[in-house]
């Protein structure tokens, strides 16, 4: 909780910093919200487009991070809308069919509230962690993007998806359980159905099992 608090102070102060105009202030934004941002940014659109799109959603960032009023919590909220509405738009234009208002079932259709989420990320790997989501409906995988790897509570990622924060909470109540459920299968019934997500099985049962445990307290 203490780091938690550390990171947010310390964003918060390089948010204002880069605000005046300090480079060196705007590069400890990148590095520190950047690789979230980007899973989340993976999450929508799939990895081949996912480095494009969040450089786009950077150049916004940038661009109007002047505009900008808040703290730590409220930046990621404000990055990840910009990154969802780049995503958006990316979506649009490969359909090459223009979509008034955005058409989020476009978005790529791939079938987190403490402490504990940090905690499940460190146990399976975000890598890994973000390839069991993968396997989430998709209205359920982006809630639980933004709350366990963004780490954005209820009511920012109710912002950011422009729903209502007991909305968010069902969703992510819902696809916690799933990802546990995913989670939790024996690793040799994944394998024979090519459910595996890569990496696995390098330490088995302890890390997963662990993960699992980890996710249910949440």
């Amino acid at each position: 909780m203490q780091g938690e608090y550390a990171e947010d102070t310390a964003l918060s102060g390089a948010v204002h910093a880069a605000q005046r105009g300090d480079e060196a202030a705007f590069r400890i934004v990148f590095r520190t919200v950047h690789p979230r941002l980007l899973g989340y940014v993976r999450s929508l659109v799939g990895d081949g487009d996912a480095e494009d799109v969040t450089s786009e959603a950077w150049l916004q960032i940038a661009r109007d991070l002047g505009s900008f009023s808040g703290d730590a919590d409220r930046f990621r909220g404000w990055a990840a809308r910009i990154a969802r509405n780049r995503a958006l738009d990316h979506v649009r234009m490969r359909s090459r069919r223009p979509v008034s208002g955005g058409d989020e079932t476009q978005l790529a259709d791939r079938p987190a509230d403490s402490d504990t989420a940090e905690e499940a990320i460190e146990a399976l790997g975000t890598g890994r962690t973000m390839a069991f989501i993968a396997r989430l409906p998709r209205d359920y995988a982006e809630v639980v993007v933004l709350r366990v790897i963004m780490g954005l509570d209820a009511k920012r990622t109710a912002e950011v998806l422009g729903r209502s924060p007991g909305a968010v909470r069902t969703a992510a109540h819902r696809g916690l359980k799933q990802l546990t459920a995913l989670i939790e299968r024996p690793q040799e019934e994944r394998e024979e159905e090519g459910d595996v997500p890569p990496g696995e099985g390098q330490q088995p049962g302890g890390v997963t099992q662990s993960a699992a445990r980890t996710l249910k307290e949440m």
